[in-house]
């Protein structure tokens, strides 16, 4: 873990493990609690055999998702495929899942589980990991043979993650560091973890190609805050806590600050009439956060090292500079610091 000091410009070469030094007693640490779904899909056209890969999106209307399908154009309307679940799936009731294409919506495809389960009960034991897609190609490359869809989705997860009807198609990877011991060892401390839930999106994925930053069409995503940790943030001390990872950062940063007086009402009443982790605030943010933008909210940032035109880069650079940030990454490549999703992690201190 690289610690990077703004005002002083310092920097160390900690490991992980290390982080309950740089937090106060009595500071909060907020992390995203969402949990990553097995929405990659591979299956085969009933009609003739022909295989497709694709990823499902989100749910849409009547009970359908939307969906992305490699190679879509030699896909029609009506089309049935049998999702062709992971190695060792059928001993999870899986093998035999059936989708229709049911129609067009622009880029993606509307689409119909036939079983009466819920989809994501379908999903589970017929879907694969979303894994980003540089990790896909590099095992491709490497003629990695069957992937280990089990150790995928242990990996592909933090600790924290919980259950919800908001799948994410990507980890908030600055998250993946935690391990439970390194939680008990932060709440020992006082230190107290303040969980929100953004839901990641493909987005997340797409490369800057906008001459400048402004032109990005900036994808939208889910948030959610339960009355509990609403109720958390009313102490909330920016200088002192700890923001986890890109996603919570645009949480933080869509909300007002302060916050209007009749949410944290509303959130104590939920509380009290016993819905502490209901939504009390459910909202779609798209916010774009560039150099210049004036955070109300973060101070302390853990995060990894990101790849290249993203929006990623782009937030942190907010936060450190520009000039900075290059100077910091030049530093993580000549100590050889891992990049990206399963990399290593930087530590932004005031």
């Amino acid at each position: 873990m690289m610690v990077f000091h703004r005002e002083s410009g310092q920097v160390e070469h900690q490991k992980v493990a290390d982080l309950p030094q740089y937090l106060a007693p009595g500071s909060k640490m907020v992390v995203n609690e969402t949990r990553v779904a097995p929405l990659r899909f591979l299956a085969r056209r009933i009609s003739d055999g022909r295989e497709a890969s694709g990823l499902f999106l989100s749910r849409a209307q009547q009970g359908r998702w939307l969906a992305m399908l490699k190679g879509s154009k030699r896909f029609r309307s009506g089309d049935e495929l049998e999702l062709m679940a992971p190695h060792g799936a059928s001993d999870r009731g899986g093998g035999g899942d059936r989708i229709t294409l049911h129609a067009r919506r622009d880029l993606h495809w509307e689409v119909v589980f036939h079983s009466a389960e819920d989809s994501l009960i379908v999903l589970e034991r017929s879907g694969y990991t979303p894994l980003p897609p540089y990790i896909l190609q590099a095992r491709q490359r490497a003629h990695s043979g069957e992937p280990d869809e089990g150790r995928d989705r242990s990996e592909y997860q933090t600790v924290f993650a919980r259950a919800s009807e908001l799948p994410s198609c990507a980890a908030p990877t600055a998250g993946l560091h935690f391990t439970d011991q390194l939680l008990t060892a932060i709440a020992s401390r006082g230190v107290e973890r303040v969980a929100i839930e953004l839901q990641v999106g493909t987005g997340t994925f797409r490369p800057v190609e906008a001459a400048m930053l402004s032109g990005h069409p900036m994808h939208h995503e889910q948030c959610r805050v339960s009355a509990r940790n609403l109720l958390a943030l009313t102490a909330w001390k920016r200088d002192a806590s700890l923001v986890v990872g890109t996603t919570s950062v645009r949480l933080l940063e869509s909300l007002p600050s302060p916050i209007p007086s009749q949410f944290f009402e509303t959130a104590r009443s939920m509380v009290a009439t016993g819905s502490p982790d209901a939504a009390a605030m459910d909202f779609v943010t798209n916010i774009l956060i560039t150099p210049g933008f004036d955070f109300q909210w973060t101070n302390r940032l853990l995060t990894n090292f990101h790849l290249p035109r993203s929006t990623l880069l782009a937030l942190v650079g907010a936060l450190v500079g520009l000039d900075q940030l290059k100077e910091l990454y030049a530093i993580a490549a000549a100590e050889r610091y891992r990049f990206y999703s399963f990399g290593d992690a930087m530590l932004i201190l005031p």
